[in-house]
């Protein structure tokens, strides 16, 4: 059988790895020492032409039904890895007939589970991830995905301004459908209790966090987040006529929880008098497109969210609140965030990403500022920071770093 690659783009490079050996024997040399999460698969980082590739062995309908979720998943704006392609038709040098590869471009600065919490984290750390989890499965729900096997290890986590963001990673399961019925919505919630509670009792066995956590309260905390989060992004609303404020208003909180309204469906009764309001389309991302279209920077929203706080305390600063926010937010960029981010050392700059070290920046002062009893200047806490607090932290985007895989596991969940 001839060796088929399906790829999005053209990666020459990819003809020469060794597709004739099981992923499981290539050697060292060609590989990325990135941390690795739990999987039923044989998974591998490469190095490609200035990326770092995963690659995961799996049978061939398999490996192309995946890709295909992932493209659209997409497409659909949703938070998951980006598919590379398939590589099919292996065999052996003697023939023998090999699984195929699904590779997929590895997140920058993104983390398993297991590696974040082998760090020294904060102790509610394992309760924002599953924060994040509930948030990742709300977005994937309203655009009608299905998956099947919600968990802690078919996610990756970027830091998001001290919270987490969280992106679907295995999409093996899933099925793409107009919607989803409450029977669908309340299965993946079920699979999601079952392998947190799981995955979280695999860490406590392996020391990872401490016997004060309860596994079973954990896990519970995915059904109540999702379920008012649900509720406030597809709930109708009935009020006055007289009170269309409370449009506005509904708005606002959608915006704060991280979503943006792209359609209402607002409807009055017979007579006038009473309104029903129910977000119709909505989706992610208001902060960091706002952010996007005012400085070209693209980031997580809770980093969006705080670096358009310092944007409108630096505007209000300079007293130009009633100048062009376009004019002021190129100042703020070409003044504050860009000289501030490049006062990092290269030596340092693989350990977080711009965005998170600027809002770490502005947590640094805050804390600075309260100690002295007096303001501190952005330019005096970054230098305090790259001194004091940036050396300790990991390479988050570094190709060194424990290999989850070799922590202690009482017993997988998938």
């Amino acid at each position: 059988m001839a060796l088929e690659l399906t790829a999005a783009r053209p990666y020459p490079a990819l003809l020469d790895l060794p597709w004739d050996v099981p992923l499981e024997e290539w050697p060292e040399e060609i590989l990325a020492a990135l941390p690795r999460g739990i999987s039923r698969h044989v998974v591998r980082f490469v190095r490609l032409e200035g990326r770092v590739i995963a690659v995961k062995e799996i049978k061939a309908d398999l490996a192309r039904r995946e890709y295909t979720m992932l493209r659209n998943l997409g497409r659909l704006g949703q938070p998951c890895v980006v598919p590379v392609g398939v590589v099919s038709g292996r065999t052996t040098a003697a023939g023998e007939p090999l699984d195929a590869c699904l590779l997929t471009r590895h997140l920058q600065f993104s983390l398993p589970y297991r590696a974040m919490l082998s760090q020294t984290l904060r102790p509610d750390t394992a309760d924002r991830l599953v924060d994040a989890l509930a948030v990742l499965l709300v977005r994937l729900h309203l655009t009608g995905f299905w998956w099947g096997d919600v968990s802690l290890s078919n996610t990756l986590f970027k830091r998001n301004a001290g919270e987490f963001a969280a992106y679907l990673v295995d999409a093996e399961t899933g099925e793409l459908h107009d919607s989803l019925s409450d029977g669908q919505r309340e299965h993946d919630l079920d699979i999601a209790r079952v392998n947190i509670a799981g995955e979280l009792m695999d860490l406590q066995a392996g020391g990872l966090i401490g016997e004060d956590v309860d596994p079973v309260d954990v896990s519970e905390q995915i059904m109540t987040r999702y379920r008012s989060l649900w509720e406030e992004l597809t709930k109708r609303e009935r009020f006055e006529t007289g009170d269309r404020w409370r449009v506005e208003e509904r708005i606002r909180r959608l915006n704060d929880l991280g979503f943006d309204v792209g359609e209402l469906d607002i409807t009055t009764d017979i007579g006038g008098t009473e309104i029903q309001i129910q977000p119709k389309v909505v989706d992610a991302g208001h902060h960091c497109r706002r952010l996007l279209r005012l400085t070209g920077l693209d980031v997580e929203d809770n980093q969006a969210r705080r670096l358009l706080n310092d944007l409108d305390a630096y505007r209000a600063a300079t007293d130009r609140q009633n100048d062009d926010e376009e004019l002021v937010a190129y100042d703020w960029l070409t003044k504050i965030y860009e000289p501030i981010t490049r006062t990092v050392p290269a030596s340092m700059r693989a350990k977080l990403e711009p965005a998170e070290i600027f809002h770490e920046v502005l947590e640094h002062r805050w804390y600075m500022s309260e100690r002295r009893g007096e303001d501190v200047t952005i330019e005096e806490a970054i230098v305090d920071y790259v001194a004091t607090v940036l050396p300790d932290k990991p390479d988050e985007k570094a190709v060194v770093g424990v290999d989850t895989e070799s922590i202690p596991v009482r017993a997988r969940t998938d």
